[in-house]
């Protein structure tokens, strides 16, 4: 298996033969005629994680342009400054570990010091790799840091000030397709956006058992987006969404009021998506072989079922 690519459900969208278009979501912002969300508006504050490219900076970028403050946490600390100068004098960039909880908290620290408190944070920075069960601990350690940890570290650090605030506010973490459906080769990865997703639901029902909690949370599960982690030098696929189509379906979903944030993408519908997180719910319930869907004696069924009306 050393050195084999493995299927990846956010990239790899044309598994067992499907390509389908999926239309709208152009990038262009839309005009809401009411507010997206109470805590998404002019002179509010956001704070954003791995936001010094990608889907952070296309947040990023959409939040002021709403007329919010924007704070913009990376590692990558002169790619985050050039990006915040961009924005203009509503950003703020501050470079951050998200792995280290002193450096979230030293970031919650700036934030409010600087814009008075925090009523959007998206806890959106993430690594890719981490490989296979039998990677070693290093890879496995360097992603469950950042793509679960990082999330933790933000939802305890500042979440839970924002909870308590009386406030209304909004949370979003973002996690994965790969976290639900579980496509094999690259299971470090899955296992911390798995995390992401039970953590988020857990964190929903907490806020909304709070009393008096003004404060919500919301998945985002991404399709593929032609982003720092999955362009590797390449141009954009045409099966790939932008970061700033998948910012604008995350907006329009919010103003919804949707929790799982689903996004398709140009080669994977919804109704793909939710075949393939059916059949994942389908083993445990049916008792089929772990993954069955790549096993060699269901593989045809999920074609199958892909194929069915």
């Amino acid at each position: 298996m050393a050195g084999q690519r493995q299927p990846r459900d956010h990239d790899r969208p044309g598994d067992h033969g499907v390509r389908r278009q999926v239309a709208g979501a152009r990038g262009r912002m839309t005009i809401h005629p009411a507010p997206i969300h109470p805590a998404i508006g002019p002179g509010k504050t956001a704070v954003i994680t791995g936001a010094a490219d990608g889907i952070g900076l296309a947040a990023a970028q959409a939040f002021a342009g709403l007329g919010m403050n924007v704070v913009l946490a990376d590692i990558m600390g002169r790619a985050l400054k050039k990006a915040a100068d961009a924005i203009g004098d509503k950003a703020l960039a501050v470079e951050t570990d998200v792995a280290d909880r002193a450096a979230v908290q030293a970031l919650r620290d700036v934030a409010v010091d600087r814009f008075g408190a925090i009523d959007v944070l998206m806890n959106n920075a993430g690594v890719g790799g981490g490989g296979d069960v039998f990677s070693g601990e290093d890879p496995w350690k360097r992603v469950l840091d950042v793509n679960l940890w990082g999330v933790i570290n933000g939802v305890q650090v500042m979440g839970e000030e924002m909870a308590a605030s009386g406030r209304p506010g909004l949370i979003i973490n973002t996690g994965s397709k790969q976290g639900i459906t579980q496509p094999p080769g690259n299971t470090a990865y899955n296992v911390s956006k798995s995390a992401v997703k039970a953590l988020t639901e857990g964190l929903a029902h907490t806020l909304r058992e709070t009393v008096d909690c003004q404060v919500d949370a919301r998945l985002l599960i991404p399709g593929f987006v032609h982003t720092g982690m999955t362009r590797r030098g390449r141009d954009k696929p045409a099966a790939a969404w932008t970061p700033q189509q998948t910012v604008q379906f995350m907006l329009d979903s919010i103003a919804r009021g949707d929790f799982y944030i689903l996004c398709p993408d140009n080669d994977v519908p919804r109704s793909l998506d939710e075949k393939r997180m059916a059949w994942a719910m389908g083993d445990v319930i049916e008792n089929r072989p772990a993954l069955s869907r790549w096993h060699p004696d269901w593989k045809d069924a999920f074609a199958a079922l892909v194929e069915a009306p």
